[in-house]
């Protein structure tokens, strides 16, 4: 990066910690630092919704993912805002009835302690660790892109925004994202224009859009049927967006604490909902644009020069002469295909009512996916260890490489921003689990208001350093929104349907309830392990087989304590 790019990292970043400090005057107790004093309005409560969901790992990988996959993966939202309309009427009234500081503190007045204790243990456990790939996400690709040493780019990544995460608490968290979404969208949207902008001339967005759908990127919509029926391993379709999605989107803003205490520090029942009903709303249209940024991406590389490879650090590290050899070979015929596709794509610009161009510009992009294909084959085998999965790197590649002085700076703050937006919350929450939903509850020291304060700061940075460790571990997991999604599945139709039996199965008691659910999580893992089903899935079969055992055990023992009314 340049120095002017440099300049404009160092004061955006510093900028965000400073104003973090500034805003995060609170009580020192409990309420005051896990919920801000529950003094929050709506926007900011929708902001911090917004900027705890949309990590790092949304700015990074989604365009890749539409880049490779097409737009498909929106259908994963579809089922979002009907899960805000299901928690706004069922799950927060609840929980600002009860003045919840978690909300696995309601279990266990309506069950009992252990019941309370393994909900808790299963967000900690996956929180923890989707916090940990948040932190690895932008830092494995800066680290690749940009020379940086990965182990101290996690350090640096987690250890500015623990900082603030541990001075300010809730109402830091709340304000720094404010102001995260408004650079990160203003970066984003300058990313979209330029690429539309260094487009050939007379080629403009209507044209770039008409070269993705005929290219298939623009998939909005899928179906998951094939000639032998429905495609339940299809992961991302109408159906599986529908009601996986509903169900995960359910189990995420209705049980998971990371978002539970975004919408706990409104100052009011009435702002909580209007926060989480305008997320329904925008979430969709907010990641159909960041897909169409890879969509759009897509369209500048039929145009232009683009690699066969895009994480360059990992060919630029083969050392076997042959191996060498045999990819440069592979890339100069990838440039020479690359050639002829921008000339047919410029053609079809001309006659787009031409079909013949259409196929060929089709059968060429084709042997362009062989090579690029060939070419991970080739590197695999000449470095078996490496990651050869490129998705994360296509959207930072052509920041880096096409971008100008300045703007790469603006972009990579972006990243910083984003993965710190989620991960400050993420801290938050499961300091606050910790301490109100573990510590408090088998430690036999009385702790005063101060005391607790003081404590929770220390859990803060404890998991802090947690997630900065497993971020030294993580690698080889591809599309990283996919891997963060795929390990939140495994545990969220567990806990949703733990809080569905609940709310709405008033006659059966804990002991039903915490048994079906040490079982039912089993049962998730052990269908993840065999690959028989789409992650999406997951969500639905936790918390309905949980329901139904509950039900069955809690009918064969009866019932261990007396439900809430």
């Amino acid at each position: 990066m340049s120095v002017l790019d440099w300049i404009i990292l160092a004061v955006v970043l510093c900028s965000i910690i400073f104003y973090g400090l500034y805003r995060s005057a609170s009580s020192k107790n409990l309420d005051g630092y896990f919920l801000g004093n529950r003094s929050l309005p709506w926007y900011l409560v929708l902001l911090s919704i917004m900027g705890t969901q949309a990590s790092a790992v949304t700015f990074i990988s989604a365009p890749g993912q539409a880049f490779d996959d097409g737009m498909r993966f929106v259908q994963y939202y579809f089922g979002l805002p009907i899960a805000m309309v299901v928690i706004s009427i069922f799950f927060v009234p609840i929980f600002h009835r009860l003045k919840v500081y978690t909300a696995y503190e309601y279990l266990e007045q309506r069950f009992d302690k252990k019941t309370r204790t393994f909900t808790s243990i299963l967000f900690l456990l996956s929180r923890g660790l989707s916090t940990g790939i948040s932190i690895y996400a932008p830092s494995i690709i800066l680290s690749s892109l940009l020379g940086w040493n990965i182990y101290l780019t996690n350090i640096f990544m987690g250890g500015l925004l623990i900082i603030y995460t541990v001075t300010g608490g809730a109402k830091a968290v709340a304000y720094t994202q404010q102001l995260q979404l408004i650079i990160i969208f203003s970066g984003m949207f300058i990313a979209a224009y330029m690429m539309v902008h260094l487009l050939p001339e007379g080629i403009g967005f209507i044209d770039a859009l008409k070269v993705s759908g005929q290219m298939g990127k623009l998939n909005v919509i899928t179906s998951g049927q094939t000639e032998n029926g429905f495609n339940w391993s299809d992961r991302y379709n109408i159906w599986s967006g529908i009601i996986g999605g509903f169900f995960l989107s359910l189990s995420y803003f209705g049980t998971d604490q990371s978002q539970v205490g975004r919408y706990l520090t409104a100052k009011s029942l009435t702002e909580s909902r209007i926060g989480l009903l305008m997320n329904g709303i925008v979430k969709v249209p907010m990641q159909f644009a960041i897909l169409l940024i890879g969509a759009l991406l897509f369209t500048f590389y039929q145009f232009n020069q683009g690699p066969v490879f895009f994480n360059k650090a990992v060919s630029a590290n083969v050392v076997d002469a042959a191996a060498r050899e045999e990819l440069a070979s592979i890339e100069t015929a990838f440039e020479q295909k690359s050639a002829k596709q921008s000339s047919l794509v410029s053609q079809y610009i001309k006659q787009p009512e031409n079909t013949v161009i259409a196929e060929q510009i089709k059968a060429n992009q084709q042997e362009l996916q062989e090579y690029r294909k060939e070419y991970k084959s080739t590197l695999k085998k000449a470095a078996p260890l490496a990651d050869v999965n490129d998705t994360n790197y296509v959207f930072l590649r052509f920041v880096v490489d096409h971008l100008p002085e300045g703007i790469v700076g603006l972009l990579i703050a972006v990243i910083f921003l984003a993965s710190w937006g989620s991960i400050a919350a993420a801290l938050n929450s499961l300091a606050s689990s910790t301490v109100c939903d573990i510590h408090k509850q088998y430690s036999k020291t009385e702790f005063t208001p101060i005391g607790e304060y003081k404590m929770s700061k220390w859990y803060t940075l404890g998991w802090g350093l947690f997630c900065i460790g497993t971020a030294q571990f993580a690698n080889n997991m591809g599309s990283l929104i996919e891997a963060v999604n795929v390990l939140g599945s495994l545990f969220y139709g567990v806990i949703l349907g733990i809080f569905l039996v609940a709310f709405f199965f008033k006659w059966v008691g804990g002991t039903a309830t915490f048994w079906s659910a040490v079982i039912t999580e089993a049962i998730v893992v052990l269908i993840f392990w065999k690959g028989k089903m789409a992650f999406l899935w997951l969500n639905l079969v936790g918390a309905v087989v949980l329901i139904l055992l509950a039900i069955l055990i809690h009918a064969t023992i009866g019932n261990k304590k007396q439900s809430m009314p």
